[in-house]
This record gives structure tokens, sequence and C-alpha cells, in this order.
């Protein structure tokens, strides 16, 4: 498999000093008696148009009543999280001699914006020519240290470290939604979410079907004695509400090109409705169980991952989700990996990345996967991205892109109990499917 170039564009250890003041004019005059923030934004770049904040700390004296501080002083005391700007291969077509522009606004204020205007008033901005050609071949430095945003020493100062690193990621897009038991394709050549004059392989097929006997009854979680090999039989759910509609046993089987079952997820805790509401509740999630097969005959399965889905309640109409690695201590006790939402309406990405200052975990660093998520009443045909550090073989693929299905199902399973689901969800339609 050849994996697509990406980029990892790193704005990282983020501070501010401001000019000293010799006699404030009363208190919260000065902006250090305010909080700071600043937008990054990558301009003219299609996979980067969205502007990311970040907090903005200042970088203080302790010795001084001021928050003076010299230049030359040790970024130990800069502390701030990372913005992580992901570029796709789209955005690393760029004319040669032509460099991109990175800018980062320093407002002071709180984030946030009134009537569409920013509710921080402007400090000053900072422009580092960025040069993506030569990104995706090799790690860079390319600005380190303190910048002056302005002339003499009334100038506020802002000190960043930007660098970029070759990201490369195998690509794959399904050839229609996850229920209709599409063809999944590797996207070689561009890449990214946009696949204009890319080769297209199918590398796995993909299988979705509900069991109505899994609709009518509830099993009890399986014994130690039983729990490897037993998973599809007691795939029914972990909770009774057969006083309400329950939307369980769904399963995605993932195989590979031979017709060889290389990965699946199935539906284990119902997802149902709260009681006096229409909606499943954060406080009763639904979840899926993601399965790897042991052994050449994949006759057993093995629990690999767990997630867990809800619909938000709040200003925004969102899914919610966390997901976990098993282990081999039991279903109960999972390594938390990522727990956020997107919007139902707008749909998202759901994503693994752990960032570039956590180094540990079950993953490491670095970036893991993402999947397209469309929003509701949209034909959802996702692409997936994969970090190549974290494929080994084409079964390490294959769970990532049952997850991938998992996420996008759970999006229909935790629609409103008022209205009716597609019929490619129905029993009724996949009970005639042989």
């Amino acid at each position: 498999m050849d994996p697509c170039p990406f980029v990892r564009l790193i704005v990282e250890s983020l501070a501010l000093k401001l000019p000293p003041v010799a006699k404030p004019a009363g208190p919260g005059v000065h902006p250090s008696a305010t909080p700071c923030f600043c937008t990054v934004q990558l301009q003219d770049c299609p996979s980067s148009s969205s502007t990311q904040t970040a907090p903005l700390p200042l970088a203080v004296d302790p010795t001084s009543t001021t928050n003076s501080i010299e230049p030359a002083a040790s970024t130990s005391a800069v502390a701030s999280s990372a913005v992580v700007i992901s570029l796709e291969p789209a955005a690393l077509q760029r004319p040669p001699g032509r460099p991109a522009s990175l800018t980062v606004a320093v407002y002071a204020g709180r984030t946030g914006s009134t009537c569409g205007f920013s509710s921080g008033r402007l400090l000053g901005r900072v422009r580092v020519a960025v040069d993506l050609e030569l990104a995706a071949t090799r790690a860079a430095v390319i600005q380190s240290g303190w910048v002056s945003m302005g002339s003499g020493r009334s100038a506020a100062r802002l000190h960043l470290v930007v660098r970029t690193e070759p990201d490369p990621r195998f690509v794959f897009q399904f050839g229609s939604e996850p229920e209709c038991s599409p063809v999944v394709y590797q996207i070689q050549g561009g890449g990214g979410t946009r696949h204009g004059g890319c080769v297209r392989q199918p590398v796995f097929s993909c299988r979705f079907s509900t069991d109505r006997r899994r609709t009518t009854r509830t099993t009890s979680p399986p014994t130690k004695n039983n729990r490897r090999r037993c998973w599809f039989g007691s795939l029914g759910g972990e909770r009774g509400h057969e006083s309400r509609e329950q939307r369980k046993g769904w399963t995605v089987t993932i195989h590979d090109l031979s017709g060889s079952p290389v990965a699946a997820a199935s539906i284990v805790t119902p997802f149902v409705a709260s009681p006096g509401s229409d909606r499943v509740s954060r406080s009763n999630p639904g979840a899926w169980l993601l399965l790897r097969p042991v052994g050449p005959s994949a006759t057993n399965w093995k629990p690999w991952g767990r997630l867990e889905a809800w619909r938000e309640r709040g200003p925004v109409d969102a899914l919610g989700y966390r997901f976990e690695l098993m282990t081999d201590a039991g279903p109960n006790r999972g390594v938390p990996i990522v727990e956020s939402s997107l919007s139902m309406r707008k749909g998202g990405h759901f994503c693994i990345d752990p960032g570039v200052v956590e180094k540990s975990g079950p993953f490491g660093g670095g970036f893991v996967m993402a999947a397209t998520v469309e929003g509701q009443g949209k034909v959802s045909k996702p692409t997936v991205q994969v970090g190549v550090q974290h494929v080994s073989c084409m079964a390490d693929v294959a769970l990532f892109i049952a997850l991938s299905a998992a996420i996008d199902l759970s999006g229909d399973a935790c629609q409103l109990f008022s209205h009716k689901l597609r019929k490619e969800l129905s029993q009724d339609q996949q009970e005639n499917i042989p």
C-alpha cells in the first residue's frame, strides 16, 4: 500500500510579553490584567481554512512588579497547548517558490465573538513563511524564539515555535453508506478528502446485517470462561428495556479481498430512548464492540475496542461519543482513548490524535486515524485516514474501517425516536439478504 503525503504544521511554546507599564492607569486597564489569546491560520490552503484559537499565557518575570522578561529567557517559563494543522496533499501542491503564509493574531480579552466580530482587542500579528514543498519530505523548525509585534520598547513580543513534520497516511473511502454493504477503496495519489485524479483500488468489502432475534431478547454479558469465544452469541445487549423501542442487533463485518472476515463492529448495548424523552442520553448510551478474529478460521473473536454514543443536549445538537481500547483484564477495564462530540446537522470528523505533547499511551504519539461523518439527511461515504506508523498489516486497517462504520451508524442509532429509520437499517429489509 502506498500512503498519501500529509504534513503536520505545529505551532507551540506560545507566550506573550507585554511592554512594562511605569504608572498603571488603574485596575483592568493594562492587558496583563486580562486574559489573552491568539488565532492561528494558514492562508490560501484548502485543508486549513478554519481558524484555530489557543490561550496565550503571559511570560512574567517573578522578580519584577511588571510582566517584563528578557527575550533570551528560557522557554521553560513558556507553557501553552500546541496548535496542530493537518495539511492534505492538495494543500501541498503550490507553485514553486511560493511559500504559504502562517498568521498568528494576538488579542487581549476573552475568546468568542459578538455579532460576528471578535470580542478581543487586537494587539498585533506575526506572519511566518512556510515552505510546504520541503515539509512533506523532512521535519524542519521554521521559527523559534521571540518576535516583536511592533517597534521600540513599547512593542509586545510573542514567543512561538513553528515546525513541520511529514505525516504520511493511508486513505480509504466507503463506496456508499456503511448500511448498504459497500466496497471500501484505498485512495492513492492526491488523497485527503478531495479525490480528483486519484487511483481508487478496492481493498475491503463491508457487510452490514441486522438480527431480529437480538431485538426480542436480552442476554447477560459473557462469563469469564467464555468471554473470548461467545461475543457474537451475546450481542443482544447489556441492559433490558423491552418496554421501549430499541435499536440493536446491527453488525458490520469487514472482509478482505479473499472474503475472509478481518474485523467487525456490533452493537452490544442497545440504543434506547431515556425515560420521558425520545433521545439516547449520555447517562444511558448505546455501545458497539470492535472485534478482531482469532486464528485463521475466524471462528473466535477477540474484543479490540468499545465505542459508546449518545445524543447531547444543549445549544448544539450533537452526537457525543467515547472510545476505549479493550485489555485482557476484562470488558470493564478499557483504556480511554478519546471522548468528544460532533454536530448532528453539519457532521464532522471522528479523530484519534494524541497530538504533539502526549507521547505515551496505547497508540503513542502522532496521528492515529480520522473519519468523516456526514450530517443528518446527507449521503455518507466515510473517508478514513490512518497513520502509517499504526499499520503493520491490512488487519490493522480493517479495525479502523470497522470503527469508522460504527461511528457513522451511531448517528442513525441516535436519531430521535420520533423519527423512523431508513429502510436500509430495518430488520425486514435485511432478513431478505442471503
